[in-house]
């Protein structure tokens, strides 16, 4: 069965170019989408996120640079992403060079300190959904980190009712669900704000589930450990999810484990189900 990765990042948590291509031949990948993560050095967690990207010198934790030459070395192979920073006032003109010079086929990762429907990010979106390119959103409630400098906590995108007012302002546009803040809320309960992955039975009245049959525009991106807890707090349900919305799936790793592969395996999930998540999905948006 074919699979694609829709979500990862070169040089990302050790893996070169070399080592990723081999990782993905260890677990049958045939492409995988390379996002960008252009966040400006005091928005993100240096002493976290040192440990598993090499920022740039502008402190990019994964500039498009890196993303073209993973791409330019294996065509056949990688799916080209870039996101700028909606903020910059040059940000529309920045991707649509990328579009035009490189062939950029999708807008990733969008992970910001920013409110997600605000003027400059809206604007940005509705042109990505114009050119044809889905947009991949990092949602992330700030958790306290402890620490008073540089920041008390790390959030991303102003919670899910400020994506949620995205998602209807830009309805030509689709965007990717992504990450703890996107995922704890397939539960209805109150934990979204204050567990990084919470765990438990799913309550009904999920934010996720109903923003998914609400918006016909949104997707919602498997990787990372967001997705796999949400689905695992309860696996009748996240198969019941995973059927429901089984044309909106879309397999991605965010890391280089294959966890995610051998929990969608035992899911008992049908033979098309499975190529849609794994492949059929991905294309049908990217080509």
């Amino acid at each position: 069965m074919d699979i694609i990765d829709a979500h990862n990042h070169p040089d990302w948590h050790g893996h070169d170019l070399n080592r990723f291509l081999a990782n993905m031949e260890a677990y049958a990948i045939r492409q995988t989408w390379l996002l960008s993560w252009e966040a400006p050095v005091d928005e993100y967690d240096p002493p976290v996120y040192n440990r598993v990207m090499m920022p740039d010198a502008r402190g990019y934790p994964v500039p498009f640079e890196a993303c073209l030459r993973y791409a330019q070395a294996a065509p056949d192979r990688f799916v080209l992403g870039y996101a700028p920073d909606p903020r910059r006032p040059d940000a529309i003109d920045r991707l649509a060079a990328a579009i035009d010079l490189h062939g950029v086929r999708l807008c990733g990762e969008i992970k910001l300190r920013m409110m997600y429907d605000n003027p400059d990010a809206l604007r940005l979106f509705r042109y990505a959904g114009e050119k044809g390119l889905p947009v991949t959103v990092h949602v992330e409630y700030g958790m306290a980190t402890g620490h008073a400098y540089p920041r008390p906590d790390w959030w991303y995108g102003g919670g899910i009712e400020a994506f949620e007012r995205a998602v209807a302002a830009c309805p030509q546009t689709i965007f990717i669900g992504h990450a703890p803040g996107f995922w704890a809320h397939i539960s209805g309960d109150d934990r979204y704000d204050k567990e990084v992955y919470p765990r438990g039975p799913v309550q009904p009245g999920g934010k996720t589930p109903e923003m998914l049959r609400r918006y016909p525009n949104l997707w919602a991106d498997l990787s990372a450990g967001s997705a796999l807890t949400a689905l695992s707090r309860d696996p009748e349900f996240g198969q019941d999810f995973l059927l429901e919305f089984q044309d909106r799936m879309l397999y991605g790793r965010d890391n280089f484990d294959n966890r995610l592969q051998e929990f969608l395996s035992g899911l008992g999930l049908p033979t098309d189900v499975l190529a849609k998540i794994y492949a059929g999905n991905s294309r049908r948006l990217v080509g």
